[in-house]
């Protein structure tokens, strides 16, 4: 094997790059083939190396290298330099350093065209620190993107598993602990600048308004006992690990998906008790405009209500499910009703027993009504046998233990609530008052009831907007929010929690959220571009692109030395076509160092 320099010319360009060749015996005698193209030398001016790294990561065009002439001089050719052959011993050639590239090198893109890097550094201009914060800060964000848990691990093994010390110029040693930790720290004091920039930026980059606001409040636990954490306590999980302590937060995106803001409450903070101070907490940071706040019907209460309407403020909330008693005849009849989409149909209707400026939309779907009855039907199947049980038991003996039987009945009936508001369980009486069976029947009225009710949900607003149809689909997109909560979890990592301290507890929970906008803006991205919105499949695809050194040992006279080729691996069709498409460059030219 051996290295040779080819040279190309196409459309009146000349290209140069290193190829590793392999000679090998045919019966028509002996042939060579290239086993494998190192990169291009010596490219066009247009072609960025790994010296235009920073160009290439913000989207723009390298720089044309000017080139100083001597008077009298021609203009130079695009290869000037003769043909340079080393003695070259292919044997010992080996690669070293392999790193992850695609995945961080996308992380990297998307934290300086969201231009965090630029505000980090007019935020936190350097002191005597050895690596500026911002730089760690993007660090942080980078892992987090890339779904890694805690900082020990960024630390100890990560970041000197990735391309990051090439990309950044930090050696791997300044990324420990320590460091990080404390950047986290400094981090986390600039929560409402940051969150404001990523407005601005949504804006310039996807010209995304905001007139609709989504809320939604999700919980993310601890390990450990969390006790130097004021927040942290047991209240209801979605992680369902009710066993450990947890904190709240509360997301406010736009209907894109979007994060713009977030507030951390304690773990034991009801859902409803929270969206006076996230309203209060966005109006002081960016005005009281007619914003139409969309939330589950979690956060309605009346005081909540009222105080929107008594900040001239918009919603479109989900009303509990207990209202829908009141609209029985609008529920049986037929007329009224606009087809939303297939399966589902909305319309609107005024609140029976209430006189004000707010509007109603039933909603029936017949999918989710097959999936009602299905789940009530299991409920009262499971409970029945569990009540034949106690009936069987009390026929083979009779049982003076009554305070003990309505324990055990009480008991099945809670475990099941939806069965239990339409089975209904009498205990049997014998003369010396003795429970000696157990009568088992369906109210009707009630199971007539919970058939109308099945599929069916309720929104209220005080918008101006009195289309069922598209009241529908806005609150639909409250789905955003719970998507963007599945992201944080799933794919960042956010849960769970292994701080302690609460200062440190609100870091984390931003770097997550600085991911997450990451997260979201390359699926805006993608969009733009065509590619759906599966960020997961892409980020997938181009963690396949590695970086290596491929080291070439070569003999300059006498003595020996060494070529490191500094390069990133060709990728393969489909990882180049959504390159393309993304209009993401990777460095061309290879960084070459001879020892």
């Amino acid at each position: 094997m051996f290295l040779r320099r080819i040279r190309k010319r196409a459309r009146g360009e000349s290209y140069e790059y290193w190829a590793l060749c392999e000679a090998y015996r045919t019966a028509k005698g002996p042939r060579q083939r290239v086993v494998a193209t190192l990169g291009k030398l010596d490219c066009e001016e247009a072609e960025a190396g790994w010296e235009d790294i920073e160009t290439l990561l913000e989207g723009r065009e390298p720089r044309k290298k000017p080139v100083q002439l001597q008077l009298g001089d021609d203009a130079p050719s695009p290869v000037s330099n003769p043909e340079r052959w080393e003695l070259a011993d292919l044997g010992s050639l080996r690669v070293e350093r392999s790193r992850d590239f695609g995945e961080v090198y996308l992380a990297l893109a998307l934290w300086k065209r969201l231009g965090l890097g630029k505000l980090l550094e007019q935020l936190l201009p350097q002191g005597r620190e050895t690596v500026r914060w911002g730089d760690m800060a993007a660090v942080l964000a980078c892992a987090r993107f890339c779904g890694q848990e805690s900082e020990l691990k960024i630390a100890e093994s990560w970041y000197e598993g990735t391309a990051l010390e090439d990309i950044l110029g930090i050696e791997a040693p300044c990324v420990n602990d320590d460091r990080l930790y404390r950047a986290l720290d400094v981090l986390g004091r600039r929560k409402d600048e940051l969150c404001d920039h990523l407005m601005e930026r949504y804006q310039d980059w996807f010209g995304v308004d905001f007139e609709f606001l989504l809320y939604d409040v999700t919980s993310t636990y601890f390990e450990g006992q969390a006790m130097a954490n004021e927040k942290a306590a047991r209240g209801y999980s979605r992680d369902k690990r009710s066993d450990c302590k947890q904190v709240c937060i509360g997301l406010v995106c736009t209907p894109e998906g979007l994060p713009l803001s977030y507030e951390v409450f304690a773990g034991n903070r009801t859902d409803v008790t929270t969206v006076q101070a996230i309203v209060s907490k966005m109006e002081e940071r960016f005005g009281k405009a007619k914003r139409i706040w969309v939330m589950d019907r979690g956060m309605v209460s009346h005081a909540n209500l009222e105080f929107l309407r008594s900040r001239g403020a918009r919603y479109l909330v989900g009303a509990p499910h207990s209202e829908l008693r009141h609209f029985k005849s609008e529920l049986s009849g037929k007329d009224g009703w606009t087809e939303v989409q297939a399966g589902l149909e909305a319309r609107l209707v005024q609140h029976p027993q209430r006189d004000d400026d707010e509007a109603y939309v039933l909603c029936r779907s017949i999918a989710r009504s097959e999936k009602e009855r299905a789940m009530l039907d299991k409920q009262i199947s499971s409970l029945t046998i569990e009540l034949f049980k106690i009936q069987t038991s009390l026929h083979r003996r009779a049982s003076k233990e009554l305070e003990k039987l309505q324990r055990r009945i009480g008991r099945w009936l809670g475990r099941y609530p939806a069965a239990a508001k339409v089975l209904r369980a009498e205990l049997i009486y014998a003369k010396d008052g003795s429970a000696v069976g157990l009568n088992i029947y369906s109210d009707l009225q009630a199971g007539q009831k919970a058939a109308l009710s099945q599929g069916a949900y309720l929104l209220r607003t005080n918008c101006d907007q009195r289309d069922p149809a598209k009241l529908w689909r806005w609150y639909i997109q409250l789905t955003q929010a719970e998507a963007a909560f599945r992201t944080s979890k799933s794919d960042l990592g956010m849960r769970p929690i292994f701080h302690q301290k609460t200062e440190r507890v609100e870091a984390h929970i931003l770097v997550c959220f600085i991911a997450l906008a990451m997260w979201r803006s390359l699926e805006m991205w993608m969009s733009s571009k065509g590619l759906g919105t599966c960020a997961r499949k892409l980020i997938e695809q181009l963690g396949k692109v590695r970086s290596m050194d491929v080291v070439v040992p070569i003999r300059k006279g006498q003595s020996d030395a060494i070529l490191r080729i500094r390069t990133v691996e060709k990728p393969d069709e489909a990882t180049r076509n959504l390159l393309n498409h993304l209009g993401l460059r990777l460095p061309n030219r290879n960084q070459m160092t001879e020892m």
